[in-house]
C-alpha cells in the first residue's frame, strides 16, 4: 500500500505522530495509497500544473499527486498536528510542496502557485460546499483554475451534477453547470475512510468552461436562482415576487409558465430571466 513512494505506509504514519482524526475539523483519512493516487490520476496530466490541495491531512492525497507527477502542490493545512508529516513528505519531493498552516477560508494561495493551476482535495466536509461556491463564483471568469477534482459527501456529489426535474437539483447544480463541466469521477463507501463517515462520499470532477454557457449577470443569477429554490415547493410567480413587481411579465418573456416551479426549470432558461429581471 506504500509502494507509489519511499515513505512509510499512512496506517504506520498515523502511528507515529497520533493523528486521530477529529470531527470538529471535518476529518476523514484516506489511508489507502493506491486509492489516493487513483484520486490524483483522476484530475489529469498534472507535469505541468501546480496543484492547490486543501485538508491534506496525514497526506494520503498529497503523496498521490506527487507520484503522479504534479510540478508543484500547495498544501493548506489547518491542524497544526499533520505538519509534521507534510514537512517530512516536503523532504522526500524536494522542490514540489509547499505547505501552509492555516484556514482555507481566510489564506490566498495564489501567491504561492503558478498557472495553470488545478485544485486537487479530499475537502473536509464542514467547509466543501462553501469553498465550491467561492470557486465558482469569482469576481472575473475564467478562474484561476483549470480544473477541481474534489471529494464530496456522495449527496452534495449528486447536487452539483443533478439535472432539472430531480429532487437533488438547486442552487449548486446551476453554479456549477454554468461555467464547468461537471462529473461524478468515482464513488467511495465509507469503509474506504478512517474512521468511517456515515454517508458514502464520491470525487466530483469540474472543468472550466471558457465563459459561461449562457450569457447573464452573475450576481442578477444568483439572486433569481437563491430565491427561487429557498421556497422551491412555491410556484414561481410566489417564491419569485420580492425579485420584481411584475415577475410573471418577466417570466413570460423568458420562456417560463408563471406557474412552474424552481426544479421544473433548466439552467438556460434561469439565464434567461436573469437577463430580463436586469432590463429596467
Amino acid at each position: 500500500m506504500s509502494a507509489i513512494d519511499n515513505l512509510p505506509p499512512l496506517r504506520e504514519v498515523i502511528a507515529t505522530h497520533q493523528l486521530s482524526a477529529r470531527k470538529s475539523l471535518g476529518q476523514n483519512f484516506l489511508l489507502d495509497l493506491n486509492l489516493t493516487a487513483k484520486i490524483a490520476r483522476q484530475a489529469g496530466d498534472l507535469t505541468q500544473c501546480d496543484v492547490l490541495e486543501i485538508g491534506p491531512g496525514p497526506g494520503g492525497l498529497t503523496r498521490g499527486l506527487l507520484s503522479e507527477g504534479a510540478r508543484k502542490v500547495v498544501a493548506v493545512e489547518k491542524d497544526t498536528r499533520c505538519i509534521a508529516v507534510l514537512n517530512d513528505i516536503a523532504a522526500a519531493y524536494p522542490g514540489r510542496l509547499e505547505v501552509i498552516n492555516g484556514d482555507a477560508l481566510e489564506i490566498d494561495p495564489l501567491a504561492h502557485l503558478t498557472p495553470p493551476i488545478r485544485v486537487a482535495a479530499n475537502l473536509p466536509y464542514n467547509v466543501g460546499t462553501e469553498l465550491l461556491v467561492r470557486w465558482l463564483t469569482p469576481p472575473d471568469w475564467p478562474p484561476f483554475w483549470q480544473s477541481l477534482t474534489l471529494m464530496f459527501q456522495r449527496e452534495v456529489a449528486e447536487r452539483i451534477v443533478a439535472q432539472p426535474g430531480s429532487k437533488a437539483y438547486g442552487r449548486l447544480a446551476i453554479l456549477a453547470q454554468w461555467r464547468a463541466e461537471a462529473r461524478i469521477a468515482m464513488s467511495l463507501p465509507p469503509g474506504a475512510f478512517t474512521p468511517p463517515p456515515k454517508v458514502s462520499s464520491a470525487v466530483v470532477h469540474l472543468t472550466a468552461l471558457p465563459e459561461p454557457r449562457f450569457p447573464a449577470d452573475p450576481a442578477t443569477l444568483s439572486r433569481v436562482v437563491a430565491a427561487a429554490f429557498n421556497q422551491r415547493r412555491k410556484m414561481l410567480r410566489a417564491s419569485l415576487k420580492t425579485v420584481a413587481p411584475d415577475i410573471e411579465d418577466r417570466l413570460i418573456a423568458a420562456g417560463i409558465k408563471p406557474t412552474d416551479r424552481a426544479e421544473q426549470i433548466p439552467l438556460e432558461c434561469f439565464c434567461a430571466l436573469a437577463r430580463e429581471v436586469r432590463k429596467p
